[in-house]
């Protein structure tokens, strides 16, 4: 699938991905840079994830929830608190997400990453500049 047009152009967003599935996450990179996104990662967990949140300017985020042992949680919520768009990538069903982060969109694994790159796009044109 390629993505074309203004739909899915992230036009120099830095986008920062969180997966520890290093095959999944090389895709993940791979459906930024052609939707015109800058890739921040990929991160495999969440001590990672937080260190390039903190030292880079992210403008969106794509999570997997599960992350080993430990879920994406604190990393979206850090996010949220900036302002940031972030999309969440499950297997889970919604009970899993707690409440505080309800409004986050989900894209249900198995992973199409042209898709998830389109649903991250709808959130960063929702958030005001």
């Amino acid at each position: 699938m390629t993505i074309t047009g203004d739909f899915t152009d992230l036009d120099g967003k830095r986008v920062l991905i969180v997966e520890d599935e290093y095959f999944i996450a090389v895709e993940m990179v791979e459906a930024v840079r052609r939707a015109g996104g800058i890739p921040l990662g990929p991160a495999p967990d969440v001590g990672q994830a937080l260190t390039i949140a903190s030292g880079e300017g992210v403008d969106a985020a794509v999570l997997d929830i599960r992350l080993g042992d430990e879920t994406s949680f604190p990393i979206a919520r850090v996010l949220e608190d900036r302002g940031v768009p972030v999309v969440f990538v499950t297997g889970y069903d919604d009970w899993f997400i707690p409440n505080d982060l309800d409004d986050v969109p989900v894209y249900r694994k198995p992973t199409d990453p042209d898709n998830v790159v389109r649903l991250l796009f709808d959130a960063v044109k929702k958030r005001p500049a």
